[in-house]
């Protein structure tokens, strides 16, 4: 079964120097139908105007990664960490007993479009890492590259829950077959472009609740990118 979230019922938030869409409750959006899936939390689809951003705040017990779009992000956080994060690259920020960061548009004329998105963890008061990794397109291209797995597997970025992060790009007539175990849930989201999963068309922001399904077909894709989360199957998350 595949439950389209359409990018038009997503949360908004407009601050002039941010644009930004919630997939899920956050901030002043509340929805109590959309509080996370599984042990997703967040997907927050971001527009920064240039030299402006998220000034140092701290989190605590919670796995955040960004996955840049366009243009260029600005990282710094209380590890002494100091990064730009481009298209390509994913960071990931396992923020356990406390950490402290800013995230800036690295740019002083070009826009930063970027994912931010929130993972619950399945341990507490960790010590705070911070990880990134660029993934080329070509490993993307008309095909699924793990990005995000539990034990780092084949070069992707660690997380602490049995949770694994897929990214695609798909184009004309390029075609590709993600495989799920038999009791596992996922979550589709279209970053940009469009594509088809199943036979369902699926465009720019939407996302989708997956449960029951085994395998999930792409195709006939414009200009699309692609994540998709392999999921604990629960419906909701569940703090520890």
């Amino acid at each position: 079964m595949i439950e389209v979230r359409s990018a038009s019922k997503r949360g908004v938030a407009e601050h002039g120097w941010l644009s930004s869409r919630h997939t899920f409750s956050f901030g002043h959006y509340y929805d109590p139908d959309q509080v996370g899936f599984s042990d997703l939390l967040v997907i927050n689809d971001d527009r920064v105007q240039p030299a402006r951003g998220f000034g140092t705040h701290g989190h605590r017990d919670m796995e955040i990664f960004s996955y840049v779009l366009e243009g260029a992000l600005a990282h710094k956080d209380s590890m002494g960490t100091g990064s730009v994060i481009q298209p390509g690259d994913v960071q990931m920020m396992s923020a356990g007993r406390g950490i402290q960061h800013s995230e800036f548009n690295h740019s002083p004329h070009e826009l930063v479009h970027f994912l931010q998105i929130w993972i619950v963890p399945n341990r507490k008061s960790v010590e705070p890492r911070y990880q990134q990794v660029h993934f080329p397109e070509s490993e993307k291209r008309g095909q699924f590259r793990l990005i995000i797995s539990p034990e780092g597997e084949q070069g992707s970025l660690s997380v602490y829950q049995d949770t694994r992060v897929y990214a695609g790009l798909l184009d004309g007539a390029e075609q590709s077959t993600l495989n799920l175990a038999p009791n596992r849930y996922a979550y589709i989201h279209v970053a940009r472009g469009s594509v088809e999963v199943n036979g369902i068309k699926l465009n720019a922001g939407d996302g989708a609740r997956v449960r029951e399904e085994t395998a999930l077909a792409f195709s006939n894709g414009n200009k699309a990118e692609v994540l998709v989360f392999d999921l604990r199957p629960q419906e909701l998350p569940k703090m520890i």
